[in-house]
């Protein structure tokens, strides 16, 4: 008879390699984050992101009294934690805060790594969790995204880690340990202090009580409700301390009980005249197809992940032949994993929800993906090891190498990994001018540099002009620019007039001003950006250094 359980490897058994393996994967990330972190620009919501968590540490620091934090653009809508923290803490170190916020931010997507790689490997093994971590890392729309998308990878990897806690805690109700209890509101108060989305976390407690109750046996219907009303008060003061901490770090959110539904009700009706990309067609953020989402998942995500998430479903839809506890088990969890990951999906879809910049809104149900990656590789692994140990050790070498190219796609893409497109579109190339690129406009720091070069070679020619400004016309924001710039380079927004034009290729941004490309940026051979010099397109035409 088939069973999942001669599938499944022990924790105890050969589980200390998997964990030195991840170890030294954790302090090799690490590493390269300390050393790379100021390769990564500016994104276009970090200036913002980051004078909203001043306002909110001045609406403590005034006793409630400058509310200017309720008028700042949007952001009240959500939740402030990361920018609390950054603030804190850019007040506390000697270094730039922003340098201060992307090696936060990297830490924090290490970590979601780590709650990954833990998922994993609670539901299916040391080797599962090594195979799900290396997966999500080499995955470049979560490394990628590591660094300056600050609220996306905080609020995935809360998100992940409140997933672990729940697995943790469903195993023992109705009376979970507490450790998993707080465990879980610290995560859950996490995730809604940065997103209101995070409120699905509940449901899937619920979900979780639900999913371990037992089955009513005929007349004893009265101890299945009572599993359930114990189950529930043991997590009630769970989601009580996660309210707290969400309205700690999200100071709307304790104006009226209701806000945080309002501002659900709110994203799921933005409108704003964003437009988007998707294989060549333009949207505005309102009007893109229900498939979108989706669709991104499918050319964003590596092949690894794509794969063995197929694969842990085809063995969760596998005959079940046999009751053993353990098959059970790596059922229900790994069901509950494809839920949490599909769930959020599924909702966008049916509700035809607005939605931009490709997958960056639903980086958290990339975790998730990567779990099932792990484990479906794990169980084909171990099915293979059970027939002849070859097959096994033929298909680990094939994984390894397949992952191994991922990582390497990554490290010819650097700083730009988050540029990432599988082999389904054709790679960068196929992707580029078909799908967002660079929309946080990470070339600036490149860009600018170029630019600079430039300027220096034809100034050592003419050693007698004296040192001059120029207007800089950009395809992005005026902060990451200026706090590339030396003091010659001057911001400007009317492009016609600019002497140079900064822009990256994506939506066709390098076509909007003319001009001589005097820089290209590219990555896998494919432009990425480019810098223009339009001094002979201007009325004071010469054909020197002004």
């Amino acid at each position: 008879m088939f069973s999942l359980r001669r599938y499944l490897p022990s924790n105890a058994d050969g589980g200390k390699p998997f964990d030195a393996a991840f170890a030294l994967l954790v302090v090799g990330l690490a590493v390269i984050a300390l050393l790379t972190f100021d390769h990564y620009a500016i994104s276009n919501d970090e200036e913002v992101q980051h004078r909203y968590g001043e306002l909110i540490l001045r609406y403590y620091a005034t006793g409630f009294a400058d509310q200017t934090v309720f008028h700042f653009k949007n952001l009240y809508l959500y939740g402030g934690l990361f920018d609390i923290v950054a603030v804190g803490l850019s007040r506390i170190l000697p270094f730039d805060p922003f340098d201060i916020r992307h090696v936060l931010c990297a830490v924090i997507g290490i970590a979601g790594i780590g709650a990954t790689f833990a998922t994993a490997r609670l539901i299916a093994g040391p080797r599962a969790a090594l195979l799900a971590a290396i997966a999500l890392a080499s995955c470049g729309a979560w490394y990628g995204a590591m660094f300056n998308h600050t609220k996306d990878i905080p609020f995935a990897a809360a998100m992940m880690a409140a997933t672990y806690f729940l697995l943790r805690l469903g195993r023992d109700l109705p009376r979970p340990r507490i450790r998993h209890l707080i465990g879980f509101a610290l995560m859950l108060g996490a995730a809604l202090g940065l997103r209101v989305t995070g409120l699905i976390l509940i449901g899937y407690a619920g979900l979780m009580v639900l999913a371990h109750t037992p089955y009513p046996a005929p007349g004893r219907i009265g101890e299945t409700a009572r599993f359930v009303l114990r189950s529930a008060c043991a997590i009630v003061p769970a989601l009580v301390l996660a309210y707290v901490l969400m309205i700690a770090s999200w100071p709307w959110a304790a104006q009226a009980p209701l806000n945080p539904l309002r501002a659900l009700n709110d994203f799921s009706q933005f409108h704003y005249e964003i437009r988007t990309i998707l294989f060549g067609h333009t949207y505005t953020m309102a009007d893109v197809p229900r498939w979108y989402v989706p669709a991104y998942l499918l050319i964003r995500l590596t092949l690894s992940i794509l794969i063995g998430t197929g694969l842990a479903l085809v063995f969760l839809a596998w005959p079940k032949r046999g009751g053993a506890e353990a098959d059970g088990r790596w059922r229900r969890e790994t069901l509950f994993v494809a839920f949490a990951a599909a769930f959020p999906v599924l909702c966008h879809v049916i509700a035809h929800g607005p939605a931009f910049t490709g997958l960056r809104h639903f980086t958290f149900v990339i975790p998730p993906l990567a779990v099932l990656a792990g484990v479906g590789f794990d169980a084909l692994l171990s099915m293979l090891a059970l027939r002849r140990v070859a097959y096994a050790v033929a298909a680990s070498l094939v994984l390894a190498a397949n992952l191994a190219w991922d990582a390497d796609t990554l490290v010819r893409l650097h700083p730009y990994e988050y540029l990432y497109y599988n082999e389904l579109v054709g790679g960068l190339a196929g992707a580029a001018r078909q799908n967002e690129t660079d929309y946080w406009v990470n070339i600036m720091p490149e860009a600018v540099e170029g630019l600079e070069n430039y300027i220096d070679r034809q100034q050592a020619g003419y050693v007698a002009v004296p040192w001059r400004d120029y207007t800089v016309g950009v395809c992005g924001e005026r902060f990451s620019f200026e706090n590339e710039a030396d003091t010659r380079l001057k911001w400007t927004p009317d492009w016609t007039k600019a002497d140079f034009f900064i822009a990256p290729t994506h939506m066709a941004c390098d076509g909007a001003a003319n001009g001589k490309v005097i820089v290209t940026i590219e990555r896998l051979g494919v432009p990425i950006g480019v810098v223009k010099d339009r001094r002979a397109l201007l009325p004071r035409n010469v054909a020197h250094l002004h």
